[in-house]
């Protein structure tokens, strides 16, 4: 899928989407609703939400654990029923923002290039939030951020048929509502309206709000060299995705929440299937790590600082010792 395809298929996942949120709410005001719709409903959120969190972003992405491989291709496909794109164009576009958060270059900072005031503050949310995905200079090259996920050929496969997974995301809904009603014609169509075309926008915006609003409003828990903060309210809807700022500290981690209170249900999956050794290789952070970034001080700087003492320390008694060869006192000198 090319740069063009991508826009194209991105403009239809956001306007067909939000015509049928439009039509469903339409048919809610005529009572036209039926419990089977928020069974489907959620289920395909959880699915897809847990497709694009831990599939997408911590495993294809981060490498945060690694699994079986019906597993990995599973949740690979989780996330396509998302209508997010390609698993390997995703992958490539947040490596990238990683690699350059906020700063020049990045596919969706709400800090570039705006002005200031409330209207440049509107103009960079709305691109961080959706206006970067039609930006016909956007590029990520997937052979340069992601040559490793390039060479799965089920990855490819997916990408190549990407708007066939997706509307199977869109009649799957229809079908399990038909068949937990005992075969209701109206239930089949509104499932597909419900689990399908109103879910991808429920999930869509909500991932969204993370490139967005988490780059904006919230809480800096760790000073890292972007604006990423913690959004609260939006992390278990977004599946752990919200503790946004933690991410962005450590960008490895398999577990976004990094306090008890903190709920990352992505992280719950993740460690319910390394207790069931489904996963392995589960990336965690040392709480002293943590505990040394909270306060400011990293690992690296306090090397470095016992490393500049120690220089220090050797200069001052360098002298000294000369000294002392010549009859001197290290005591008397001190």
């Amino acid at each position: 899928m090319d740069g063009r395809e991508h826009r194209w298929f991105m403009l239809i996942a956001s306007i067909v989407p939000l015509a049928a949120v439009l039509g469903a709410m339409v048919l809610l005001w005529n009572s036209v609703f039926h419990w089977s719709d928020l069974v489907v409903t959620l289920v395909m959120y959880v699915i897809s939400g847990f497709g694009i969190s831990t599939g997408y972003h911590r495993m294809l992405t981060h490498r945060s654990f690694e699994t079986y491989k019906p597993i990995r291709y599973g949740l690979a496909t989780a996330g396509v029923l998302a209508g997010q794109g390609p698993p390997i164009i995703w992958a490539a576009h947040h490596r990238k923002h990683h690699r350059v958060s906020d700063k020049p270059g990045d596919p969706h900072s709400p800090h570039l290039d705006f002005p200031p005031g409330f209207k440049g503050m509107m103009a960079g949310l709305w691109h961080s939030h959706l206006g970067w995905l039609f930006d016909t200079k956007l590029t990520s090259d997937p052979m340069r951020y992601c040559p490793d996920l390039v060479r799965e050929k089920p990855l490819r496969w997916l990408s190549e048929n990407l708007l066939l997974v997706t509307l199977a995301g869109v009649v799957a809904p229809g079908l399990l509502a038909y068949a937990i009603t005992g075969g209701s014609v109206q239930a089949l169509f509104t499932g597909m309206l419900w689990g399908g075309l109103v879910r991808i926008f429920l999930i869509n915006h909500v991932t969204y709000a993370v490139n967005s609003i988490g780059h904006y409003f919230g809480r800096r828990r760790f000073e890292t060299t972007d604006h990423s903060r913690n959004v609260f309210w939006l992390a278990i809807p977004s599946f752990g995705e919200a503790w946004h700022n933690n991410h962005h500290a450590f960008p490895r981690s398999a577990h976004h929440g990094m306090k008890w209170y903190e709920v990352d249900p992505s992280a719950i999956l993740i460690w319910g299937m390394e207790k069931t050794r489904l996963a392995w290789k589960v990336i965690r952070i040392d709480p002293e790590r943590m505990e040394m970034r909270e306060a400011g001080v990293s690992r690296v700087s306090s090397a470095s600082a016992d490393k500049r003492t120690l220089l220090e320390s050797q200069q001052k008694i360098a002298p000294m010792a000369d000294r002392t060869a010549e009859g001197e006192s290290l005591v008397d000198v001190e």
